[in-house]
């Protein structure tokens, strides 16, 4: 009956080999059964047993044999061979399913990928190529299916890691009864052309290079911080501290010009600074005006002792004039003109 036959799986692996399997348990529970099969029917065929059982839970639960035809009968009969439990005539050929396939190729231009492989012996009509490809955003895989045995899709970005894998189909049900395709070809990883071990290469590199821009922006961070933290500590150091000075810098004429002799280097000094303070030393002026009534037609002074104020460095222009007289704390005296020799010319006085 069809409920039976649900339970009878029937499979040509690529036109080579069959394999017939049944649900022992449930079609014959308790019975260890035997299996035959004959191909291109007729009288005169000849009934071979099944040269390699499958076994489940210790009872016959499958065969495989070679394919010799296309045309196939099978019949499973109970443990001494006196009753059929069951038989079956069918096309070996609607049970195909293929390979997988061979050579596969990829070819990534711009951001399309291309994938071709090695074309069957046989019956490749019937096949068509199956692409399947994702992402690790994707979760559940894209597919294209295009006539065997090349297959192309578009809108692949060149910064993306994408697994893919191939496989072939036959079509169902102008070739085949049942939707057989083949086992998945090994998955490869493409990234923009090239050719990965895994996407979680290009995951560990996007980690690494995530993980040295961040040591690299926390060692400038901790610099920037250092440097400031210097300054601040250089200021309070100022402040709290300040800094001696090196004599080597403030005696810099003790050591170049004396050679770190520093009584001749003391006495030159001195000297300098006594030097310095005469000559920079501001005088104290008494500006004193005197008025001399002279007399055109008198050739006499009224007075030799007359008494006049002067430092030793002033100088009277005229005696028409004012006189102006300097006199510094050491000088500041009053003398006489009959202590000097003095010069009479007309009405002009002269100190010699």
């Amino acid at each position: 009956g069809r409920k039976d036959t649900n339970k009878i799986t029937i499979v040509n692996f690529n036109n080579e080999q069959m394999q017939i399997t049944w649900a022992a348990r449930e079609l014959f529970p308790g019975e260890n059964v035997s299996f035959s099969y004959t191909f291109n029917g007729g009288q005169h065929n000849i009934w071979k047993p099944c040269p390699t059982y499958l076994l489940h839970q210790g009872f016959n639960s499958g065969c495989q044999f070679k394919t010799e035809g296309s045309t196939l009968t099978i019949s499973i009969m109970n443990n001494n061979g006196s009753k059929e439990l069951f038989s079956k005539r069918l096309k070996s050929d609607f049970y195909i399913k293929p390979s997988r396939p061979e050579n596969v190729t990829f070819l990534w231009k711009d951001d399309t990928v291309t994938v071709s492989c090695n074309e069957p012996k046989r019956a490749v009509i019937c096949l068509r190529l199956e692409l399947q490809y994702k992402s690790k955003f994707d979760k559940e895989w894209q597919s294209k299916i295009s006539r065997c045995c090349s297959v192309g899709e578009q809108g692949f970005d060149p910064k993306k890691c994408y697994a893919f894998r191939v496989r072939l189909k036959r079509l169902v049900p102008h070739c085949n009864v049942v939707n057989y395709s083949s086992d998945w070809e090994a998955e490869t990883f493409w990234m923009n052309g090239t050719s990965l071990a895994s996407c979680d290469d290009d995951i560990e590199t996007q980690t690494n290079t995530i993980i040295l821009l961040s040591c690299t922006l926390a060692v400038l961070l901790t610099v920037f911080l250092l440097s400031i933290l210097l300054c601040k500590w250089q200021r309070i150091q100022k402040s709290v501290m300040p800094v001696i000075p090196d004599p080597k810098y403030v005696f810099a004429d003790l050591f170049n010009d004396h050679s770190g002799n520093f009584e001749e280097w003391i006495d030159k000094t001195e000297h300098a600074t006594v030097q310095n303070k005469a000559e920079y030393e501001e005088s104290e002026c008494t500006i004193e005006e005197e008025s001399q009534q002279e007399d055109q037609n008198s050739d006499k002074v009224e007075s030799k002792d007359n008494i006049f104020s002067f430092s030793g460095a002033a100088d009277n222009d005229h005696p028409k004039t004012s006189q102006n007289a300097c006199l510094t704390p050491a000088s500041n005296a009053t003398v006489s003109l009959a202590d000097f020799p003095i010069s009479m010319n007309d009405d002009m006085y002269v100190i010699l």
